[in-house]
């Protein structure tokens, strides 16, 4: 039937492998998932100054989640853009992710980068400081999430004013765990 819900809180309390906990703490103290990874690929996957980079999943997109526009604040007729990635560093997959965005409150150069570059979304919007909302946190997968996944999050980003950018699921993968 599937994993069960688990509230964001009692995550940390679920007696998870040290390593496991470590890193959901690590994820929960970020707004950037981007940002976490990239602090989490220095301290166990690279030797190097860690580049988290994001490779396009070809033929495998989710669709728009039922809730997605009202989440989002935008009509059906607003234009949505969609990415779905793997997120990676030093060929270590960290984890995948969906993410439906709304183009209008990107800036121009924003949205040129998304269409054109491996750079992650995060590190695309960090100049406008955006706040994660998470909506659900879960151990194991949620639908559309590969095969490997142990953690899955479900979160809103946010413009300083409330305004909502994006709506994200990210699928974390074991791999991320392995030395």
């Amino acid at each position: 039937m599937g994993s069960k819900l688990i509230p964001l809180a009692s995550i940390f309390l679920a007696g998870s492998a040290p390593q496991q906990a470590e890193f959901e703490q690590l994820l929960a103290r970020n707004d950037s998932a981007t940002a976490a990874l990239g602090e989490w690929c220095a301290a166990h996957h690279s030797a190097d100054a860690p580049v988290v980079t994001a490779q396009p999943v070809k033929g495998e997109d989710s669709a728009l989640p039922s809730d997605a526009r009202a989440l989002l604040e935008v009509s059906d007729h607003e234009t949505l853009g969609y990415r779905h990635v793997r997120l990676t560093c030093d060929g270590v997959t960290l984890s995948e992710a969906h993410n439906w965005f709304v183009p209008a409150r990107l800036t121009d150069a924003m949205n040129a980068t998304l269409a054109s570059t491996d750079t992650p979304f995060g590190k695309v919007v960090a100049p406008l400081h955006f706040t994660r909302e998470r909506l659900e946190a879960r151990h194991g997968r949620l639908e559309g999430c590969p095969p490997g996944t142990f953690l899955t999050h479900r979160a809103l980003l946010r413009l300083p004013d409330g305004k909502p950018i994006s709506l994200v699921v990210e699928c974390y993968q074991r791999e991320a765990l392995e030395p």
